[in-house]
């Protein structure tokens, strides 16, 4: 397994480099100056060549390149130029909520798209297949801000039972907490769930029709066990690459469910950054979007390795 993790890592770190050199690189490419924009309605020029020596605007791409990577591997990624805080604090401050909300959705996309999935593919052709079927075409054709807008008028203005918007940390309040955050988890749950019932039904249908499920339903294995044992495990590894990736996704901001319930995650800091020519904190914010990505597929590896037993003989 260690050499398995050591290829692994051979492939994640020259990936997360050259990852930071496009992230840096098309930074430059948003419209506007930075300098300029903050150096207010008067526009001093030597308040614009003070900013620009103080972030290191004047040096060339390459050399500010160098100064900002030398930062991340110290652990500094900047100071936002917007709010004089440092990027990392932001980070820490947003990611939290973020994590929350992923780790919500995800548990409702994986209680809702796992069981339908396998349901649908064990009752090909039956009514339950159709049922799970149209379910699934729900949640991908129903767009996020809409369902989330529709959830709001009926659970918040018309029953009043949850919050419309904003966020109560879990320290003030588990209960708050949750009714504040459950809607917006919902949202994304949704449609992550619409593709893993499709993912996990394809899976399903190809392992059912293999030969050693049909020698374990002949030696008299009950119909569960061929299904949980035989049947789920093997069709494990897509819906494990679906689940890393669509996890990392909801990690680097949902950025329209944020905006709709008001959740400050990364999503809302990232559109925030943007309209404000806030360099580091945009840096900052893909550069842990990216590292994360890539710390989820080698999880992700890790899993197809205690999986499938074929990669532990190799």
């Amino acid at each position: 397994m260690l050499r398995f993790l050591a290829r692994r890592l051979a492939i994640a770190v020259p990936t997360l480099v050259i990852a930071s050199m496009i992230i840096f690189a098309l930074q430059q490419l948003l419209p506007g100056d930075t300098a300029t924009a903050l150096s207010g309605e008067e526009r001093d020029p030597e308040v614009i060549a003070f900013i620009r020596e103080k972030y290191h605007l004047d040096r060339p791409l390459p050399v500010r390149y160098v100064l900002w990577a030398k930062g991340v591997l110290q652990g500094d990624l900047g100071e936002s130029i917007r709010l004089q805080k440092p990027v990392l604090d932001l980070v820490a401050e947003k990611l939290p909520v973020t994590l929350q909300l992923a780790c919500m959705a995800m548990l409702i996309a994986l209680i809702i798209g796992v069981p339908m999935g396998v349901l649908s593919a064990v009752k090909q052709g039956q009514t339950a297949d159709y049922v799970a079927n149209g379910i699934a075409l729900w949640g991908l054709s129903i767009p996020n801000f809409w369902l989330g807008i529709m959830m709001i008028l009926f659970f918040s203005v018309y029953l009043g039972w949850l919050p419309a918007s904003g966020y109560v940390p879990p320290s003030e309040s588990l209960i708050e907490n949750l009714k504040a955050m459950i809607m917006p988890a919902f949202v994304l749950g949704n449609a992550i769930a619409a593709v893993m019932m499709r993912h996990t039904r394809a899976a399903m249908l190809q392992v059912l029709q293999s030969d050693y499920v049909r020698t374990a339903r002949a030696k008299g294995v009950a119909p569960l066990a061929v299904i949980l044992r035989h049947c789920l495990r093997n069709a494990a590894v897509p819906i494990i690459t679906l689940g890393a990736l669509e996890f990392g996704q909801l990690l680097s901001g949902a950025v329209l469910t944020e905006q709709i319930f008001s959740v400050p995650g990364f999503g809302k800091l990232m559109v925030d950054a943007v309209f404000n020519r806030d360099y580091a904190t945009v840096q900052g914010v893909v550069i842990c979007t990216a590292t994360t990505y890539i710390v989820l597929n080698l999880m992700a590896d890790v899993a197809y390795f205690l999986v499938n037993p074929k990669l532990r003989r190799a």
